[in-house]
């Protein structure tokens, strides 16, 4: 690999935020296709220390990106992560190299079905080979090398994050001291993989899709995403969540239209979720990474048995999960730490109670943060990590 930035020369906690890794090797992934040459975008917070041993790496979800904390770029608004990473908070970075970036097939700097082909210079689109889980973690590990960071101190991500997770503890073992995958599962649902169908179609059926090719005629398929963003935030949260904010009060009115406009305040919020969405993430993108979840199988990929993935595993785990969870279920959960347990794994179960469903893991919730920062203490001691 060749990087931009030569990895001896990278001072402690000197890397700029919104950085770009550019790998000019060819990298072959899961599909047996190849990108010729690849760029992972990245942030960082806090001081890596002299012994480069206090990086943790935050994997991000479907829909973030690696503006885990701080101003975010395009929305002004703060980062998607600012409960669990800065100052004194349980990713600590007054203590702790924190390292997010950008997944393969996303749209805010990786290399992605948005991005322009090195040969061509034309816009990618469906001509993206699609990407897996392991793809991402893959060239997060090109990152970590470039950081020069032989073993990271922890890896923790929710939903799509924590597949990231346990992918990085099964493929590269040795490198994760500590995994934290939250709201996650080890392979994804039938029910899920319907949901992102759903939302696929809404996706490609906007006339201005046009079968991928809308950068490179002008249009954008706004509707459509803005559809699937509205389904897909609805799974994220709970029937009493959604009660207690909304129940069936009228959006700015005494009484009900006759009508189809937006009566209903739960109507009117779905509506600016899914306009919000498409002005910060690229079609494309939705479809490749939706794609990649419902693909992520642990399992399959180690003999039909989660445990064969986590074999004479070192990494220490904390799985967690939330009660009110249906998207990612806490028998899901207890199914993973079962299969950990299989392998004489290190493992602890922490089970959230909480009502706010599946986007609980990105909102206040005391008893998550004490969990992380219990957890993460352990390790650090095991570890003999100093700032």
């Amino acid at each position: 690999m060749q990087p931009t930035e030569n990895p001896s020369t990278v001072p402690h906690g000197a890397v700029p935020h919104g950085a770009v890794l550019e790998v000019r090797e060819p990298v072959t992934l899961q599909s047996g296709e190849t990108l010729q040459r690849s760029h992972i975008a990245y942030t960082t917070h806090g001081t890596l220390n002299a012994a480069r041993t206090n990086a943790i790496l935050v994997c991000h979800a479907l829909t973030g990106d690696q503006y885990v904390t701080g101003r975010h770029p395009i929305t002004g608004k703060a980062g998607w992560w600012e409960t669990m990473v800065g100052p004194g908070a349980p990713l600590d970075t007054d203590t702790h190299f924190i390292i997010c970036a950008n997944v393969l097939g996303g749209c805010l700097g990786s290399t992605g079905p948005g991005s322009p082909h090195p040969e061509t210079g034309e816009v990618y689109g469906l001509n993206f080979p699609l990407v897996t889980i392991a793809d991402m973690v893959d060239m997060q590990r090109r990152l970590v090398d470039h950081l020069g960071i032989e073993r990271l101190l922890a890896v923790v991500g929710g939903s799509m994050g924590g597949m990231q997770v346990l992918q990085w503890a099964a493929r590269y073992p040795e490198r994760v001291a500590a995994a934290i995958p939250i709201a996650t599962s080890a392979r994804h649902s039938s029910q899920n993989i319907a949901f992102h169908e759903v939302g696929r179609q809404a996706v490609m059926a906007d006339p201005d899709w046009r079968s991928g090719r809308y950068m490179a005629e002008g249009t954008r398929p706004t509707k459509g995403l803005a559809v699937a963003r509205m389904g897909a935030h609805i799974t994220y949260m709970s029937d009493d969540a959604l009660h207690r904010k909304f129940g069936r009060s009228l959006q700015d009115k005494n009484a009900i239209s006759f009508g189809f406009d937006a009566d209903f305040q739960i109507e009117s919020y779905l509506r600016h979720q899914g306009m919000t969405f498409v002005d910060r993430f690229d079609a494309n993108s939705y479809l490749y990474l939706t794609r990649a979840m419902d693909y992520f199988d642990l399992a399959a990929d180690h003999d039909g048995k989660v445990a064969n993935a986590f074999a004479d595993t070192r990494t220490r785990f904390c799985v967690i999960s939330f009660t009110s969870d249906w998207l990612f279920p806490t028998s899901e959960s207890r199914a993973l730490v079962h299969a950990l347990n299989a392998t004489t794994a290190k493992v602890s179960f922490v089970e959230v109670e909480t009502d706010r469903g599946h986007d609980s893991f990105l909102l206040d919730e005391p008893e998550l943060f004490a969990a992380v920062r219990a957890f993460l203490s352990s390790v650090v001691t095991l570890e003999g990590v100093s700032p």
